[in-house]
């Protein structure tokens, strides 16, 4: 079944996405038919149990699907995984009514979701939110502000960690599902010089905002400890996203350095452009190895705290430097919008600020090496 999928999103990414992405980077947004056929495919699904309506892949496979469709547009495959992430977080651990009332719709793709951490003045600090969640005789009572948010400017459904307790204690934090639609929520767009249509990027306020207490999905003193473990597969198929865009790139470099003539010969024969497209694919074998090896412990329920991390510096590394080399061997023709290499680019920006901005990123890889010791 596996490969049969994985041919399926391929084919989709070749003749839909491809193509639609050209105007996606150009500020326009994706379509509702856009989300129903990757509903048809399964790919809100991924990893949800076929006895909920899923396909119940595994997580390399979902790390593979999010590669392939990276390659195409980064904005589009995080969009998507990121509502099958509350889809499948539904499954694990919220009340059955609560899980039945909302998985139809994200699997069937009429409903977006996300999942809401960083706020205007936190981002890897998480310990640091502010965003209050206060008891109340009938639930609990949302003050605060959530942005950056993948599908934060028109999701329906988060999962949002919110401090029960005293504001900088991690043992306070709680996760709850709230339903963007309710009263006292507020959702914005955020736009930037790097178009990020596809990927709904925006961000929402809540004003005393009532839900109810089945809504508590994840207890305080125990959510700061879920959401680093979910993290770690963020920073791992984020990496095999970036890898997915540099294989792209690389696809599309020879595939033009084959046909195109410079004084007489084709590019690809020129000792300095074969030199750096070399370099291209050497670094993204090197990247793929530590994804697969952060894949695989995630696979296996498995520490990947310092794999996950490796991967995905790794990864991020390799596409913000190769992907500009590999622009420059296209020349303006990678200019056009229906060549991947600028919207790569601005994605791999991107990606380096998701799930652990890679300064300090690299920090956390110093301390846990040298917690593993030699």
């Amino acid at each position: 079944m596996t490969k049969a999928f994985l041919d399926q999103i391929a084919g989709f990414a070749c003749e839909h996405v491809t193509p639609a992405a050209a105007g996606w980077s150009m500020g326009q947004s994706p379509a509702a038919s856009d989300y129903a056929q990757a509903a048809k495919l399964g790919l809100y699904g991924m990893q949800v149990p076929q006895a909920h309506g899923g396909l119940g892949l595994d997580f390399t496979t979902r790390t593979q699907a999010c590669s392939i469709l990276a390659g195409a547009d980064f904005g589009f495959a995080m969009s998507l995984v990121n509502t099958h992430n509350i889809a499948l977080r539904l499954c694990e651990i919220a009340p059955q009514a609560l899980r039945d009332r909302y998985l139809p719709a994200l699997l069937e793709g009429r409903m977006s979701a996300c999942t809401a951490l960083t706020e205007p003045d936190t981002g890897s600090d998480f310990a640091a939110v502010t965003t209050t969640a206060r008891q109340t005789s009938a639930g609990w009572l949302l003050n605060g502000e959530k942005t950056w948010i993948i599908n934060g400017q028109n999701a329906g459904l988060t999962i949002l960690y919110a401090q029960c307790g005293t504001i900088g204690d991690a043992n306070g934090i709680g996760a709850f599902l709230v339903d963007l639609n309710a009263p006292g929520v507020t959702r914005y767009a955020i736009d930037g010089g790097f178009a990020q249509t596809s990927m709904g990027t925006g961000g929402f306020t809540l004003k005393d905002v009532n839900i109810p207490a089945d809504a508590l999905l994840i207890a305080p003193g125990t959510a700061f400890k879920a959401i680093l473990k979910e993290i770690n597969g963020a920073r791992t198929y984020v990496a095999a996203m970036c890898n997915g865009m540099m294989a792209s790139a690389i696809r599309d470099v020879a595939a033009y350095g084959a046909t195109r003539m410079s004084f007489g010969k084709p590019l690809n024969v020129i000792p300095r452009w074969q030199a750096a497209l070399l370099a291209a694919e050497t670094a993204l074998r090197q990247s793929k190895t530590l994804t697969t090896q952060a894949t695989a412990l995630i696979d296996a329920d498995k520490d990947a705290q310092l794999a996950a991390a490796e991967a995905k510096i790794a990864a991020v590394s390799e596409a913000q430097t190769h992907l500009p080399e590999l622009l420059q061997l296209m020349g303006a023709e990678g200019l056009r919008p229906e060549r991947p290499f600028t919207r790569h680019i601005a994605a791999a920006q991107i990606a380096g600020f998701t799930d652990g901005a890679t300064n300090i990123l690299k920090d956390r890889v110093a301390r846990l090496s040298a917690r593993k010791g030699p």
